[in-house]
């Protein structure tokens, strides 16, 4: 459908969705599980690209900071399981903080560290979390905004994310959603599309 409009390029908007691998001893991960079936059904105007980030501190903010730079995104979600949440839970606010209940899966288990050296305390996000909250329960997702990405690797993604598109236009956030057992995978990605489609509305034309 790109083909013979040589202007359509030009206003295709790009979206990077992200979801994580498993960790903690779990055989898959619900917020990838969602990313991949919002993948599968994608119909939307704007391209899509999506990527499976590892559990790792610095490292999953590594590779997010290479897939931003290859694909120039105008929307970047990242999405994480939130043990115990039931609802979907788009997050405010990134501290610079790193304290880890468990080991990531490099084994590593920071304790009282910064995510970045020399940044800021905290970081808000852009995208509309209010909106999507509202849009989200009007669709039959319970969902509501959380203030606390907490303060292992989905906090340290949402905190580099937030860095690195701090001085772009970039509108970026993370959403955690619950596991497969409290919430639907398809309720999630019905979610996860609801977020994208809030996002891009926000986006200049």
């Amino acid at each position: 459908t790109r083909l013979g409009h040589p202007h359509y390029d030009v206003l295709m908007k790009t979206v990077l969705l992200t979801g994580f691998e498993p960790f903690g001893g779990a055989n898959t991960n619900g917020s990838w599980d969602a990313v991949q079936l919002v993948e599968r059904e994608w119909r939307g105007d704007a391209t899509l690209v999506t990527a499976c980030l590892p559990v790792e501190f610095g490292r999953a903010g590594t590779v997010l900071e290479a897939l931003i730079t290859e694909h120039s995104p105008d929307l970047v979600i990242a999405t994480g399981i939130a043990g115990g949440r039931t609802k979907v839970t788009p997050e405010r606010v990134a501290l610079n903080l790193r304290d880890a209940r468990i080991p990531d899966n490099a084994g590593v288990q920071p304790s009282d560290e910064v995510a970045i050296q020399g940044g800021p305390d905290a970081y808000f996000t852009r995208l509309p979390v209010r909106d999507i909250v509202e849009k989200m329960n009007s669709a039959g997702i319970p969902a509501e905004i959380s203030l606390s990405a907490g303060t292992y690797v989905c906090n340290d993604t949402m905190y580099h994310l937030l860095h690195l598109v701090a001085t772009q236009s970039t509108i970026a956030g993370f959403i955690h959603v619950p596991e497969a057992a409290e919430l639907s995978i398809e309720s999630s990605a019905t979610a996860l599309r609801v977020a994208i489609e809030t996002g891009l509305e926000t986006l200049p034309q």
